[in-house]
């Protein structure tokens, strides 16, 4: 098996630069194919910079970094290869849905009449024939998000670049979209969106990139992601000294009601340590809960750790 070619887009030691401050510093990584990729942070972490200049649209700065996309120079050679939603939605809004659609295939290759044809079945394959030809300004922000999402893939793309796409949505449109990026992802593409919700990340993702200012702070899959968040327990407890036996094992420790606790556990503290102590102590268990690790958790002890 050719390794290079697994590699889809690779990105080393990329920085960007805006009025003397670096919006991307020293970026690397790389997104493999097949792959369903978060590429996540806060607000202005660097993340649609990087995007860009993953796609051509802007330049690095000079130096000794490089971006290749399918192994060569990311720029027009790559476009009908690419599918690309912007944060910045840009339908035309007095067109038809089947139109906007249509129009954004031809601009990645697709012939006229193909292009519409693919509009339609694309349409009603997502359950949105019946609106094929209203116009796009007389769309929900859900629905109109959902239309542009067919356009970047009308043209089968193997690669697909979403950039911030469950902005702005309800939980509903919010469901509807993930489940259209796992169905274009069953059929082999690869896909990186940007998001600063992780909750999306941790539901569809192969593996994920976290930004902070600029820089990257975590490159590797969910489970090894997830290692670093803190481990949690909700104990509720009957006995004797149930707050001091407890405190050792904990950074924090809240009261959540009578003798019901939430811990978060020091680093080197295990939750079968404090079950051991509960029975070493003879205290009655009513409640013994570990709570599930989070990305967010884990994104904010990432984030501790790198300032």
């Amino acid at each position: 098996m050719n390794k290079t070619r697994d590699i889809i887009l690779e990105l080393d030691n990329i920085s960007k630069t805006f009025a003397g401050k670096k919006a991307v510093n020293n970026v690397s990584f790389k997104i493999k194919k097949g792959e369903i990729v978060g590429f996540l942070g806060p607000n202005g972490a660097g993340k649609t910079t990087s995007l860009r200049i993953a796609l051509g649209l802007i330049s690095p700065d000079d130096g000794d970094g490089y971006v290749k996309l399918f192994g060569g120079q990311p720029g027009p050679d790559a476009f009908g290869r690419v599918g690309f939603l912007p944060e910045e939605r840009g339908l035309y809004r007095k067109i038809s849905a089947r139109d906007a659609i249509a129009h954004i295939a031809q601009l990645n290759g697709m012939k006229g009449r193909a292009a519409l044809a693919q509009a339609d079945q694309m349409l009603e394959r997502y359950g949105l024939g019946e609106i094929k030809r209203k116009k796009i300004k007389t769309l929900s922000k859900g629905m109109a998000q959902k239309v542009q999402l067919i356009a970047a893939i009308a043209h089968d793309p193997e690669f697909l670049v979403l950039d911030e796409p469950f902005s702005g949505l309800d939980p509903v449109n919010q469901k509807l979209l993930e489940d259209m990026v796992r169905e274009i992802a069953a059929r082999g593409r690869t896909i990186i969106f940007s998001t600063h919700v992780m909750e999306h990340a941790e539901r569809l993702c192969d593996s994920i990139i976290l930004m902070d200012d600029g820089a990257k702070i975590f490159d590797g899959d969910l489970a090894s992601a997830l290692e670093y968040a803190p481990k949690k327990l909700v104990i509720e407890a009957r006995g004797e000294n149930v707050k001091a036996i407890l405190e050792p094992f904990a950074s924090e420790m809240n009261n959540l009601g009578e003798q019901v606790w939430k811990l978060i556990l020091k680093p080197d503290a295990r939750p079968q340590d404090v079950l051991q102590a509960c029975s070493d102590a003879n205290l009655k268990l009513i409640r013994f809960e570990p709570e599930r690790p989070s990305l967010h958790d884990a994104f904010v002890n990432l984030v501790g750790e790198s300032k």
